[in-house]
């Protein structure tokens, strides 16, 4: 039987595996932290110790301290996401493909509801994307785009179910995955923001549902590559 403390711990490391938090970053408060995943602060605080002696992140003391992301992928996160992966594998694969059902809807919705100011709000969010200098200024900016799109649709409970789902499906954290972010995976993430705007820009909601849900296959990916590397490590 493993303690609360070794599950957040794990959970913790596949987040921090699969690019929900980004080398460099601080993770949330404990308290925050705590409310996320249901559990007490002490088994959080306990957890990011563990987490720190692994050297998965760098606790830093005082007023601008927390615990900061130190590498995405250590001797011990194989373990560890096959631990936290394999048990709910079934369950999680449904849940992905319901998360990508519903970001089809939100598109749709977005396509026929949107108003002038949504749109500026996800062409800012498109040209932070593009100019964005670090991973780090990427994912803000990605996170910008769908919220912007999920404003645009027009319904705060469907936004709201919305990020409920992803954040199951994300291991309990209301972030995307973002993986090993490439060149390539950019350059898509991109054309297929760029693709979107152009659907809901024409209020085509048919087309604007289809590539947000492949557009978030990009997700699903993410989370099977880590497994794999999981199972093969």
């Amino acid at each position: 039987m493993r303690t609360v403390a070794e599950e957040v711990a794990d959970r913790l490391t596949t987040a921090i595996a699969i690019g929900e938090f980004l080398p460099g970053s601080r993770l949330p408060a404990e308290r925050d932290m705590a409310v996320m995943l249901g559990v007490s602060r002490g088994a959080v605080r306990e957890a990011l110790g563990r987490l720190d002696a692994l050297g998965i992140v760098e606790i830093r003391r005082g007023r601008a301290g927390g615990a900061f992301v130190r590498d995405s992928w250590t001797q011990g996160t194989a373990e560890a996401v096959r631990r936290t992966l394999l048990p709910r594998w079934s369950e999680l694969e449904e849940l992905l493909d319901l998360c990508g059902l519903m970001e089809g809807t939100v598109a749709r919705a977005a396509a026929e509801r949107r108003t002038d100011a949504d749109l500026v709000a996800l062409r800012e969010a498109l040209d932070a994307f593009r100019e964005a200098a670090s991973e780090a200024e990427e994912q803000s900016a990605d996170t910008a785009f769908h919220t912007a799109l999920r404003q645009a649709a027009g319904n705060p409970r469907l936004a709201a179910l919305c990020l409920e789902l992803g954040g199951h499906a994300a291991i309990g954290f209301p972030h995307y995955p973002w993986g090993v972010a490439d060149e390539e995976s950019t350059a898509r993430a991109v054309r297929e923001h760029e693709a979107i705007l152009r659907a809901v820009e024409a209020g085509d909601a048919e087309r604007a549902g289809t590539v947000a849900r492949e557009h978030f296959s990009i997700t699903v990916d993410i989370i099977r590559d880590a497994l794999q590397r999981g199972l093969e490590s």
